[in-house]
């Protein structure tokens, strides 16, 4: 993107921590004017919670006014008695661009700078009525300098999109009864310079190689752990100073518009992490913001977080509400996101979330529901969807808080998905042991199907997973090298058969034997060797699988799309189901072999007589499997087995599985 100001923009940015009246670039320095953007509209809607477009309204934008170009900055600081704008071209000085406090007692200040455009550093100075002087970065910006330095951009989010093809689609294949199948991504370090390890790729750079990548592997989402500023490398991007900045170590807005861009036009989607339960105490950042509890709670039993050492946002608050639908409709506007994964919805949904019995306050009906932050949830999610209808917005929430993904008007959070975290953990649990203890805890794989359509679930094998000791996903399998690839090519073959659409983490896809490393590369020299290669095609063809089979996805939610065929061959550790489609003629059978015992000649009920087709096995030998194979279709025969009048033989392969569907004749 051209910069309109001409100004060089990746050049030396000084901060003020960094700068000096003496040393600081300057340029004949011109009053504030006073000038608005705001309506009187828009002060009444932003003081309901009701502005879902802040961010067209305060932060920094380049305008003309006069015939001349110059910068409009507004900014919330209800408690301060004086605010000024402070930058590189009045050195850092806080006493000549002080902005005008709006006669409505909204809170505001704002002020136009002529000269000022695209490229210029700023934060604010305020003097609060607690006697405190801050510098603040702009909790609007939509840039940021490069960490550590912590002073906002003057930028733009223009940007010109080649997606309009996927944008008028994505309402078919964004849908519930889609395939949905996701691809979670950490950016920096999902490849690093091959020449410089220790280098970020940009935004741009990650496309080149994460694109086709993405494409070839048959992913059809990626889901972005935030890219959202946050200085602190090792908090994934959880722990965020600038919710409208995109991270600057990896490149520009422009340039991370091109990644969403580019996989558009791959026919791959865009997911986001976005993070409402909490941001850090940072200096420069949100906490305290105007010299008070502004954007948090002011009493730590419902303000600060336990767990994370973190703030937790006024939820109650309507100017901050606004701010918080307002940065959830801002990425899926400017940045033509397809939807919002939401971090942490079981910490803002429960008052006494971590918390020990005299460490919370119950809410106004004596309950340990957090009242205000379901409230938020549910506008969130109205105002997304109302904007834009072809989104999915999806909750990461682990307790059995009723109807995550029920619209409000039946009384649910409004969310298209919730993760399966109870699968998750019983699954990973499951395949932990070894074969000849799994007969002993069978139920752990099918009670999922109990509650499996209670929501919309998500089947998630995330970075959570892969951290912190508990090992990376082919680790976790016992045996031998070849037994732990063939356990985790089952468990694969597994999920993606399992109701529910699916997240892999990045590297557990080919089988990385390390634990994820946020500050290295995967270890993408693995796929030179044949297990994690196999590995690799296994996934490729399981996506390839669920997204052409209609029984795998149209009743993703539903029970008419799934039947069980036999669950009491506890001894032997098989189970077998059916998934359905929508036409009564679509439908398969998946056998599971949960032991490293092949089983020739096992016979399996069917749905119907006729001759069935092998159409995957996960102990191909293209997939480092031992090739136990059922190469030629197999006849019914009128032997009543499992329950039905049909039945196959087949061969079982050792901790494989066998997806069968019938031959249209």
């Amino acid at each position: 993107m051209a910069n309109p100001t001409g100004k060089e923009t990746t050049g030396a940015i000084t901060p003020a921590s960094e700068s000096s009246a003496e040393n600081a670039p300057r340029h004949n320095l011109k009053p504030v004017e006073s000038f608005s953007r705001f309506t009187d509209f828009d002060i009444h809607v932003f003081k309901q919670g009701k502005h879902f477009k802040l961010y067209e309204k305060l932060g920094a934008h380049v305008v003309e006014l006069h015939g001349v170009v110059g910068t409009y900055f507004a900014v919330w600081a209800p408690n301060a008695t004086y605010v000024s704008v402070i930058a590189n071209f009045n050195g850092w000085n806080e006493g000549t661009h002080s902005l005008f406090p709006r006669w409505d007692s909204s809170g505001i200040w704002e002020g136009w700078i002529p000269d000022v455009g695209n490229g210029e550093v700023y934060k604010y100075f305020i003097a609060s009525n607690t006697g405190e002087r801050l510098e603040k970065c702009d909790p609007f910006a939509f840039w940021s300098e490069l960490a550590p330095r912590t002073a906002s951009i003057v930028w733009d989010t223009w940007y010109e999109w080649g997606d309009k093809e996927w944008m008028e689609a994505r309402k078919e294949t964004n849908k519930l009864n889609a395939p949905v199948s996701v691809y979670e991504v950490h950016l920096s370090s999902w490849q690093r310079d091959p020449s410089d390890p220790e280098r970020t790729l940009t935004y741009k750079e990650i496309a080149a190689g994460l694109v086709p990548y993405v494409k070839e592997m048959g992913f059809t989402h990626v889901e972005l752990m935030p890219v959202m500023e946050h200085p602190y490398a090792p908090s994934w991007g959880y722990q965020i100073t600038g919710y409208f900045s995109c991270a600057s170590r990896m490149g520009t807005p422009q340039e991370l518009m091109y990644l969403v861009d580019q996989l558009h036009q791959a026919g791959v989607g865009v997911y986001m992490d976005w993070v409402p339960s909490h941001f850090p105490g940072d200096a420069h950042g949100l906490f305290r913001f105007d010299g008070t509890a502004l954007y948090e709670h002011a009493d730590p039993r419902k303000g600060y977080h336990p767990d994370w050492k973190s703030y937790i946002f006024n939820y109650g608050r309507n100017e901050v509400k606004s701010f918080l639908i307002s940065n959830a409709i801002f990425w899926l506007d400017r940045y033509h996101t397809d939807g919002l994964r939401v971090d942490a919805v079981a910490s803002m949904l429960y008052l006494d979330y971590s918390r020990k019995h005299n460490e919370w306050i119950p809410n106004e009906f004596g309950g340990r529901e957090n009242l205000e932050a379901i409230s938020l949830l549910r506008e969130m999610n109205i105002a997304a969807y109302s904007a834009f209808p072809d989104i999915q917005t999806t909750a990461e929430e682990s307790t059995a808080f009723p109807g995550v993904s029920r619209p409000v008007f039946v009384g649910g959070l409004g969310f298209g998905m919730k993760w399966m975290m109870g699968w998750m953990h019983d699954t990973l649990s499951y395949f932990q042991k070894e074969p000849e203890y799994r007969k002993w805890h069978q139920d752990q794989l099918t009670f999922s199907l109990v509650y499996a359509f209670s929501e919309n679930f998500m089947l998630p094998f995330s970075h959570d997973e892969v951290v912190y000791g508990k090992k990376s996903l082919i680790n976790k399998m016992p045996g031998d090298e070849w037994q732990r690839f063939a356990n985790l090519r089952l468990m694969f073959t597994y999920m993606f058969t399992h109701p529910g659409t699916k997240l892999i983490f990045m590297g557990g896809e080919f089988g990385q034997p390390s634990e994820w490393n946020f500050d290295q590369s995967l270890d993408w020299h693995l796929l030179n060797q044949p297990p994690h290669h196999g590995m690799k095609e296994c996934v490729k063809k399981l996506n390839n699988l669920y997204r052409t089979e209609p029984a795998l996805f149209e009743y993703s939610f539903s029970g008419q799309g799934f039947e069980w065929i036999d669950t009491q061959d506890r001894q032997n550790s098989v189970l077998i189901y059916a998934r359905k489609g929508e036409n009564p003629d679509e439908y398969v059978v998946i056998v599971l072999n949960l032991t490293p015992i092949p089983r020739k000649g096992y016979r399996v009920g069917v749905l119907s007589e006729g001759s069935w087709q092998e159409i995957f096995n996960s102990d191909a030998t293209e997939f480092y499997g031992s090739g136990v194979i059922n190469y030629h279709p197999v006849q019914t025969e009128n032997a009543y087995w499992h329950g039905r009048q049909n039945s196959v033989m087949i061969d079982l392969p050792p901790l494989g599985a066998s997806v069968l569907k019938k031959v249209k004749s």
